[in-house]
């Protein structure tokens, strides 16, 4: 049978969005779960495994954390993933390397972390004093929290926990970092790219290699690797030409297969959730261009400043800007149409879907269903 848009579209969202297991079991299905600091109403993490773990709440992931062989670290982008996929990345070999006076600074500290088990970066930088910096985005931060953040890329440190969102770190004993033979970079770049491929699919080829560029950041030591590791991924992938686009798929799957069946809810999805990731996808599938509006000035914006993507069914019909306000759940949702659809189903679907958010969230309050559903046109969501 020929590989239709129409299969692609059904095939991404229902071997995403299974069947609801244990947290353990979801993380391990997704193989990577993306992170974000902002709350709207709830991290990214929180809102990508609500869909996915049975009986899960707001922080649940946070809160188990250090009893799980879970690892914090950056992949294609920073997040949560198995311990197996992390042992893969390292050890790692960044870029840039340090001069003598910041590889004692950061012997110095963590000679301070091994003594002490675990540290908060507020304990660090009290002992230390190592002064401001300026970060990213042009503000001020904390210079030991920067040399931590590099102490936990380059292998030496890993998250311990978190306290209030904040991590804290203790030492991390791993390989002494030496290069890997050829054949054994291939094997854990190849198995790197299954995890991509594995949460990610079905990819357009497009996606495929800028996913395999971002891999660069998780594993910069095999970033002269990249052009034969996607070549080998081409050639094991399975594959078609669906309307001029060339897609990739784990070979073991068939997306015209009729397992694939997406469901009928109603369901608010972060932007970081693996069904809306891809922008070049979305666009390709739902044939409008949702962008994520947080760091944009606010009269820039046309969703809202964190518009959760509306799915129903198979289509991304609009989006919904949430927020906890006095203890209930307020917001407002726009629609592609510019109307919400008709009749009871989408509406019932809806109110059950913001039903699920109260319990993810332990509110006790409801939400005004009628305020909420009533159409929003773009340029109101600001």
């Amino acid at each position: 049978m020929p590989i239709t848009l129409a299969h692609l579209r059904r095939y991404a969202i229902a071997r995403s969005l299974f069947k609801p297991t244990t947290l353990g079991r979801a993380i391990g299905k997704l193989g990577f779960v993306q992170a974000d600091p902002i709350r709207a109403p709830a991290r990214a993490q929180d809102l990508t495994l609500r869909h996915r773990v049975a009986g899960y709440r707001a922080g649940d992931l946070e809160r188990r954390y250090p009893r799980l062989p879970l690892e914090e670290d950056f992949f294609v982008n920073y997040g949560f993933l198995p311990r197996t996929h992390h042992g893969l990345m390292h050890p790692r070999t960044p870029r840039i390397e340090w001069s003598p006076a910041r590889r004692r600074q950061a012997e110095a500290v963590l000679a301070f972390i091994r003594e002490r088990g675990s540290v908060h970066p507020r304990a660090v930088d009290a002992h230390f004093a190592h002064g401001k910096i300026t970060n990213w985005f042009g503000g001020s931060s904390n210079a030991s929290t920067h040399l931590l953040d590099e102490m936990h890329y380059r292998g030496l440190l890993r998250v311990a926990r978190r306290d209030g969102g904040t991590r804290v770190y203790a030492a991390r004993d791993g390989e002494a970092a030496v290069p890997v033979d050829e054949a054994t970079a291939h094997s854990r770049i190849d198995a790197l790219v299954d995890v991509i491929v594995g949460k990610y699919a079905p990819l357009p080829a497009n996606s495929l290699g800028r996913l395999l560029s971002l891999l660069g950041g998780g594993a910069p030591q095999w970033v002269k690797h990249r052009a034969s590791a996607l070549k080998r991924a081409k050639q094991r992938l399975a594959g078609a030409r669906v309307e001029g686009v060339d897609w990739y798929w784990p070979a073991a799957e068939t997306p015209a297969s009729s397992r694939w069946r997406p469901d009928e809810n109603v369901r608010l999805l972060t932007p970081f959730d693996p069904v809306v990731w891809d922008r070049s996808r979305f666009e390709i599938f739902w044939a409008w261009g949702y962008r994520f509006e947080a760091y944009l000035p606010p009269p820039k914006r046309k969703l809202g400043y964190y518009a959760l993507p509306l799915l129903w069914h198979e289509r991304v019909i609009g989006w919904g800007n949430l927020a906890l306000a006095g203890g209930r759940l307020a917001g407002s949702f726009g629609y592609i149409s510019g109307r919400a659809p008709g009749g009871s189903a989408y509406r019932t679907g809806l109110e059950a879907e913001l039903a699920r958010m109260r319990a993810f969230l332990k509110v006790d309050e409801p939400a005004r269903p009628l305020a909420l559903a009533r159409p929003v046109e773009p340029a109101q969501q600001d």
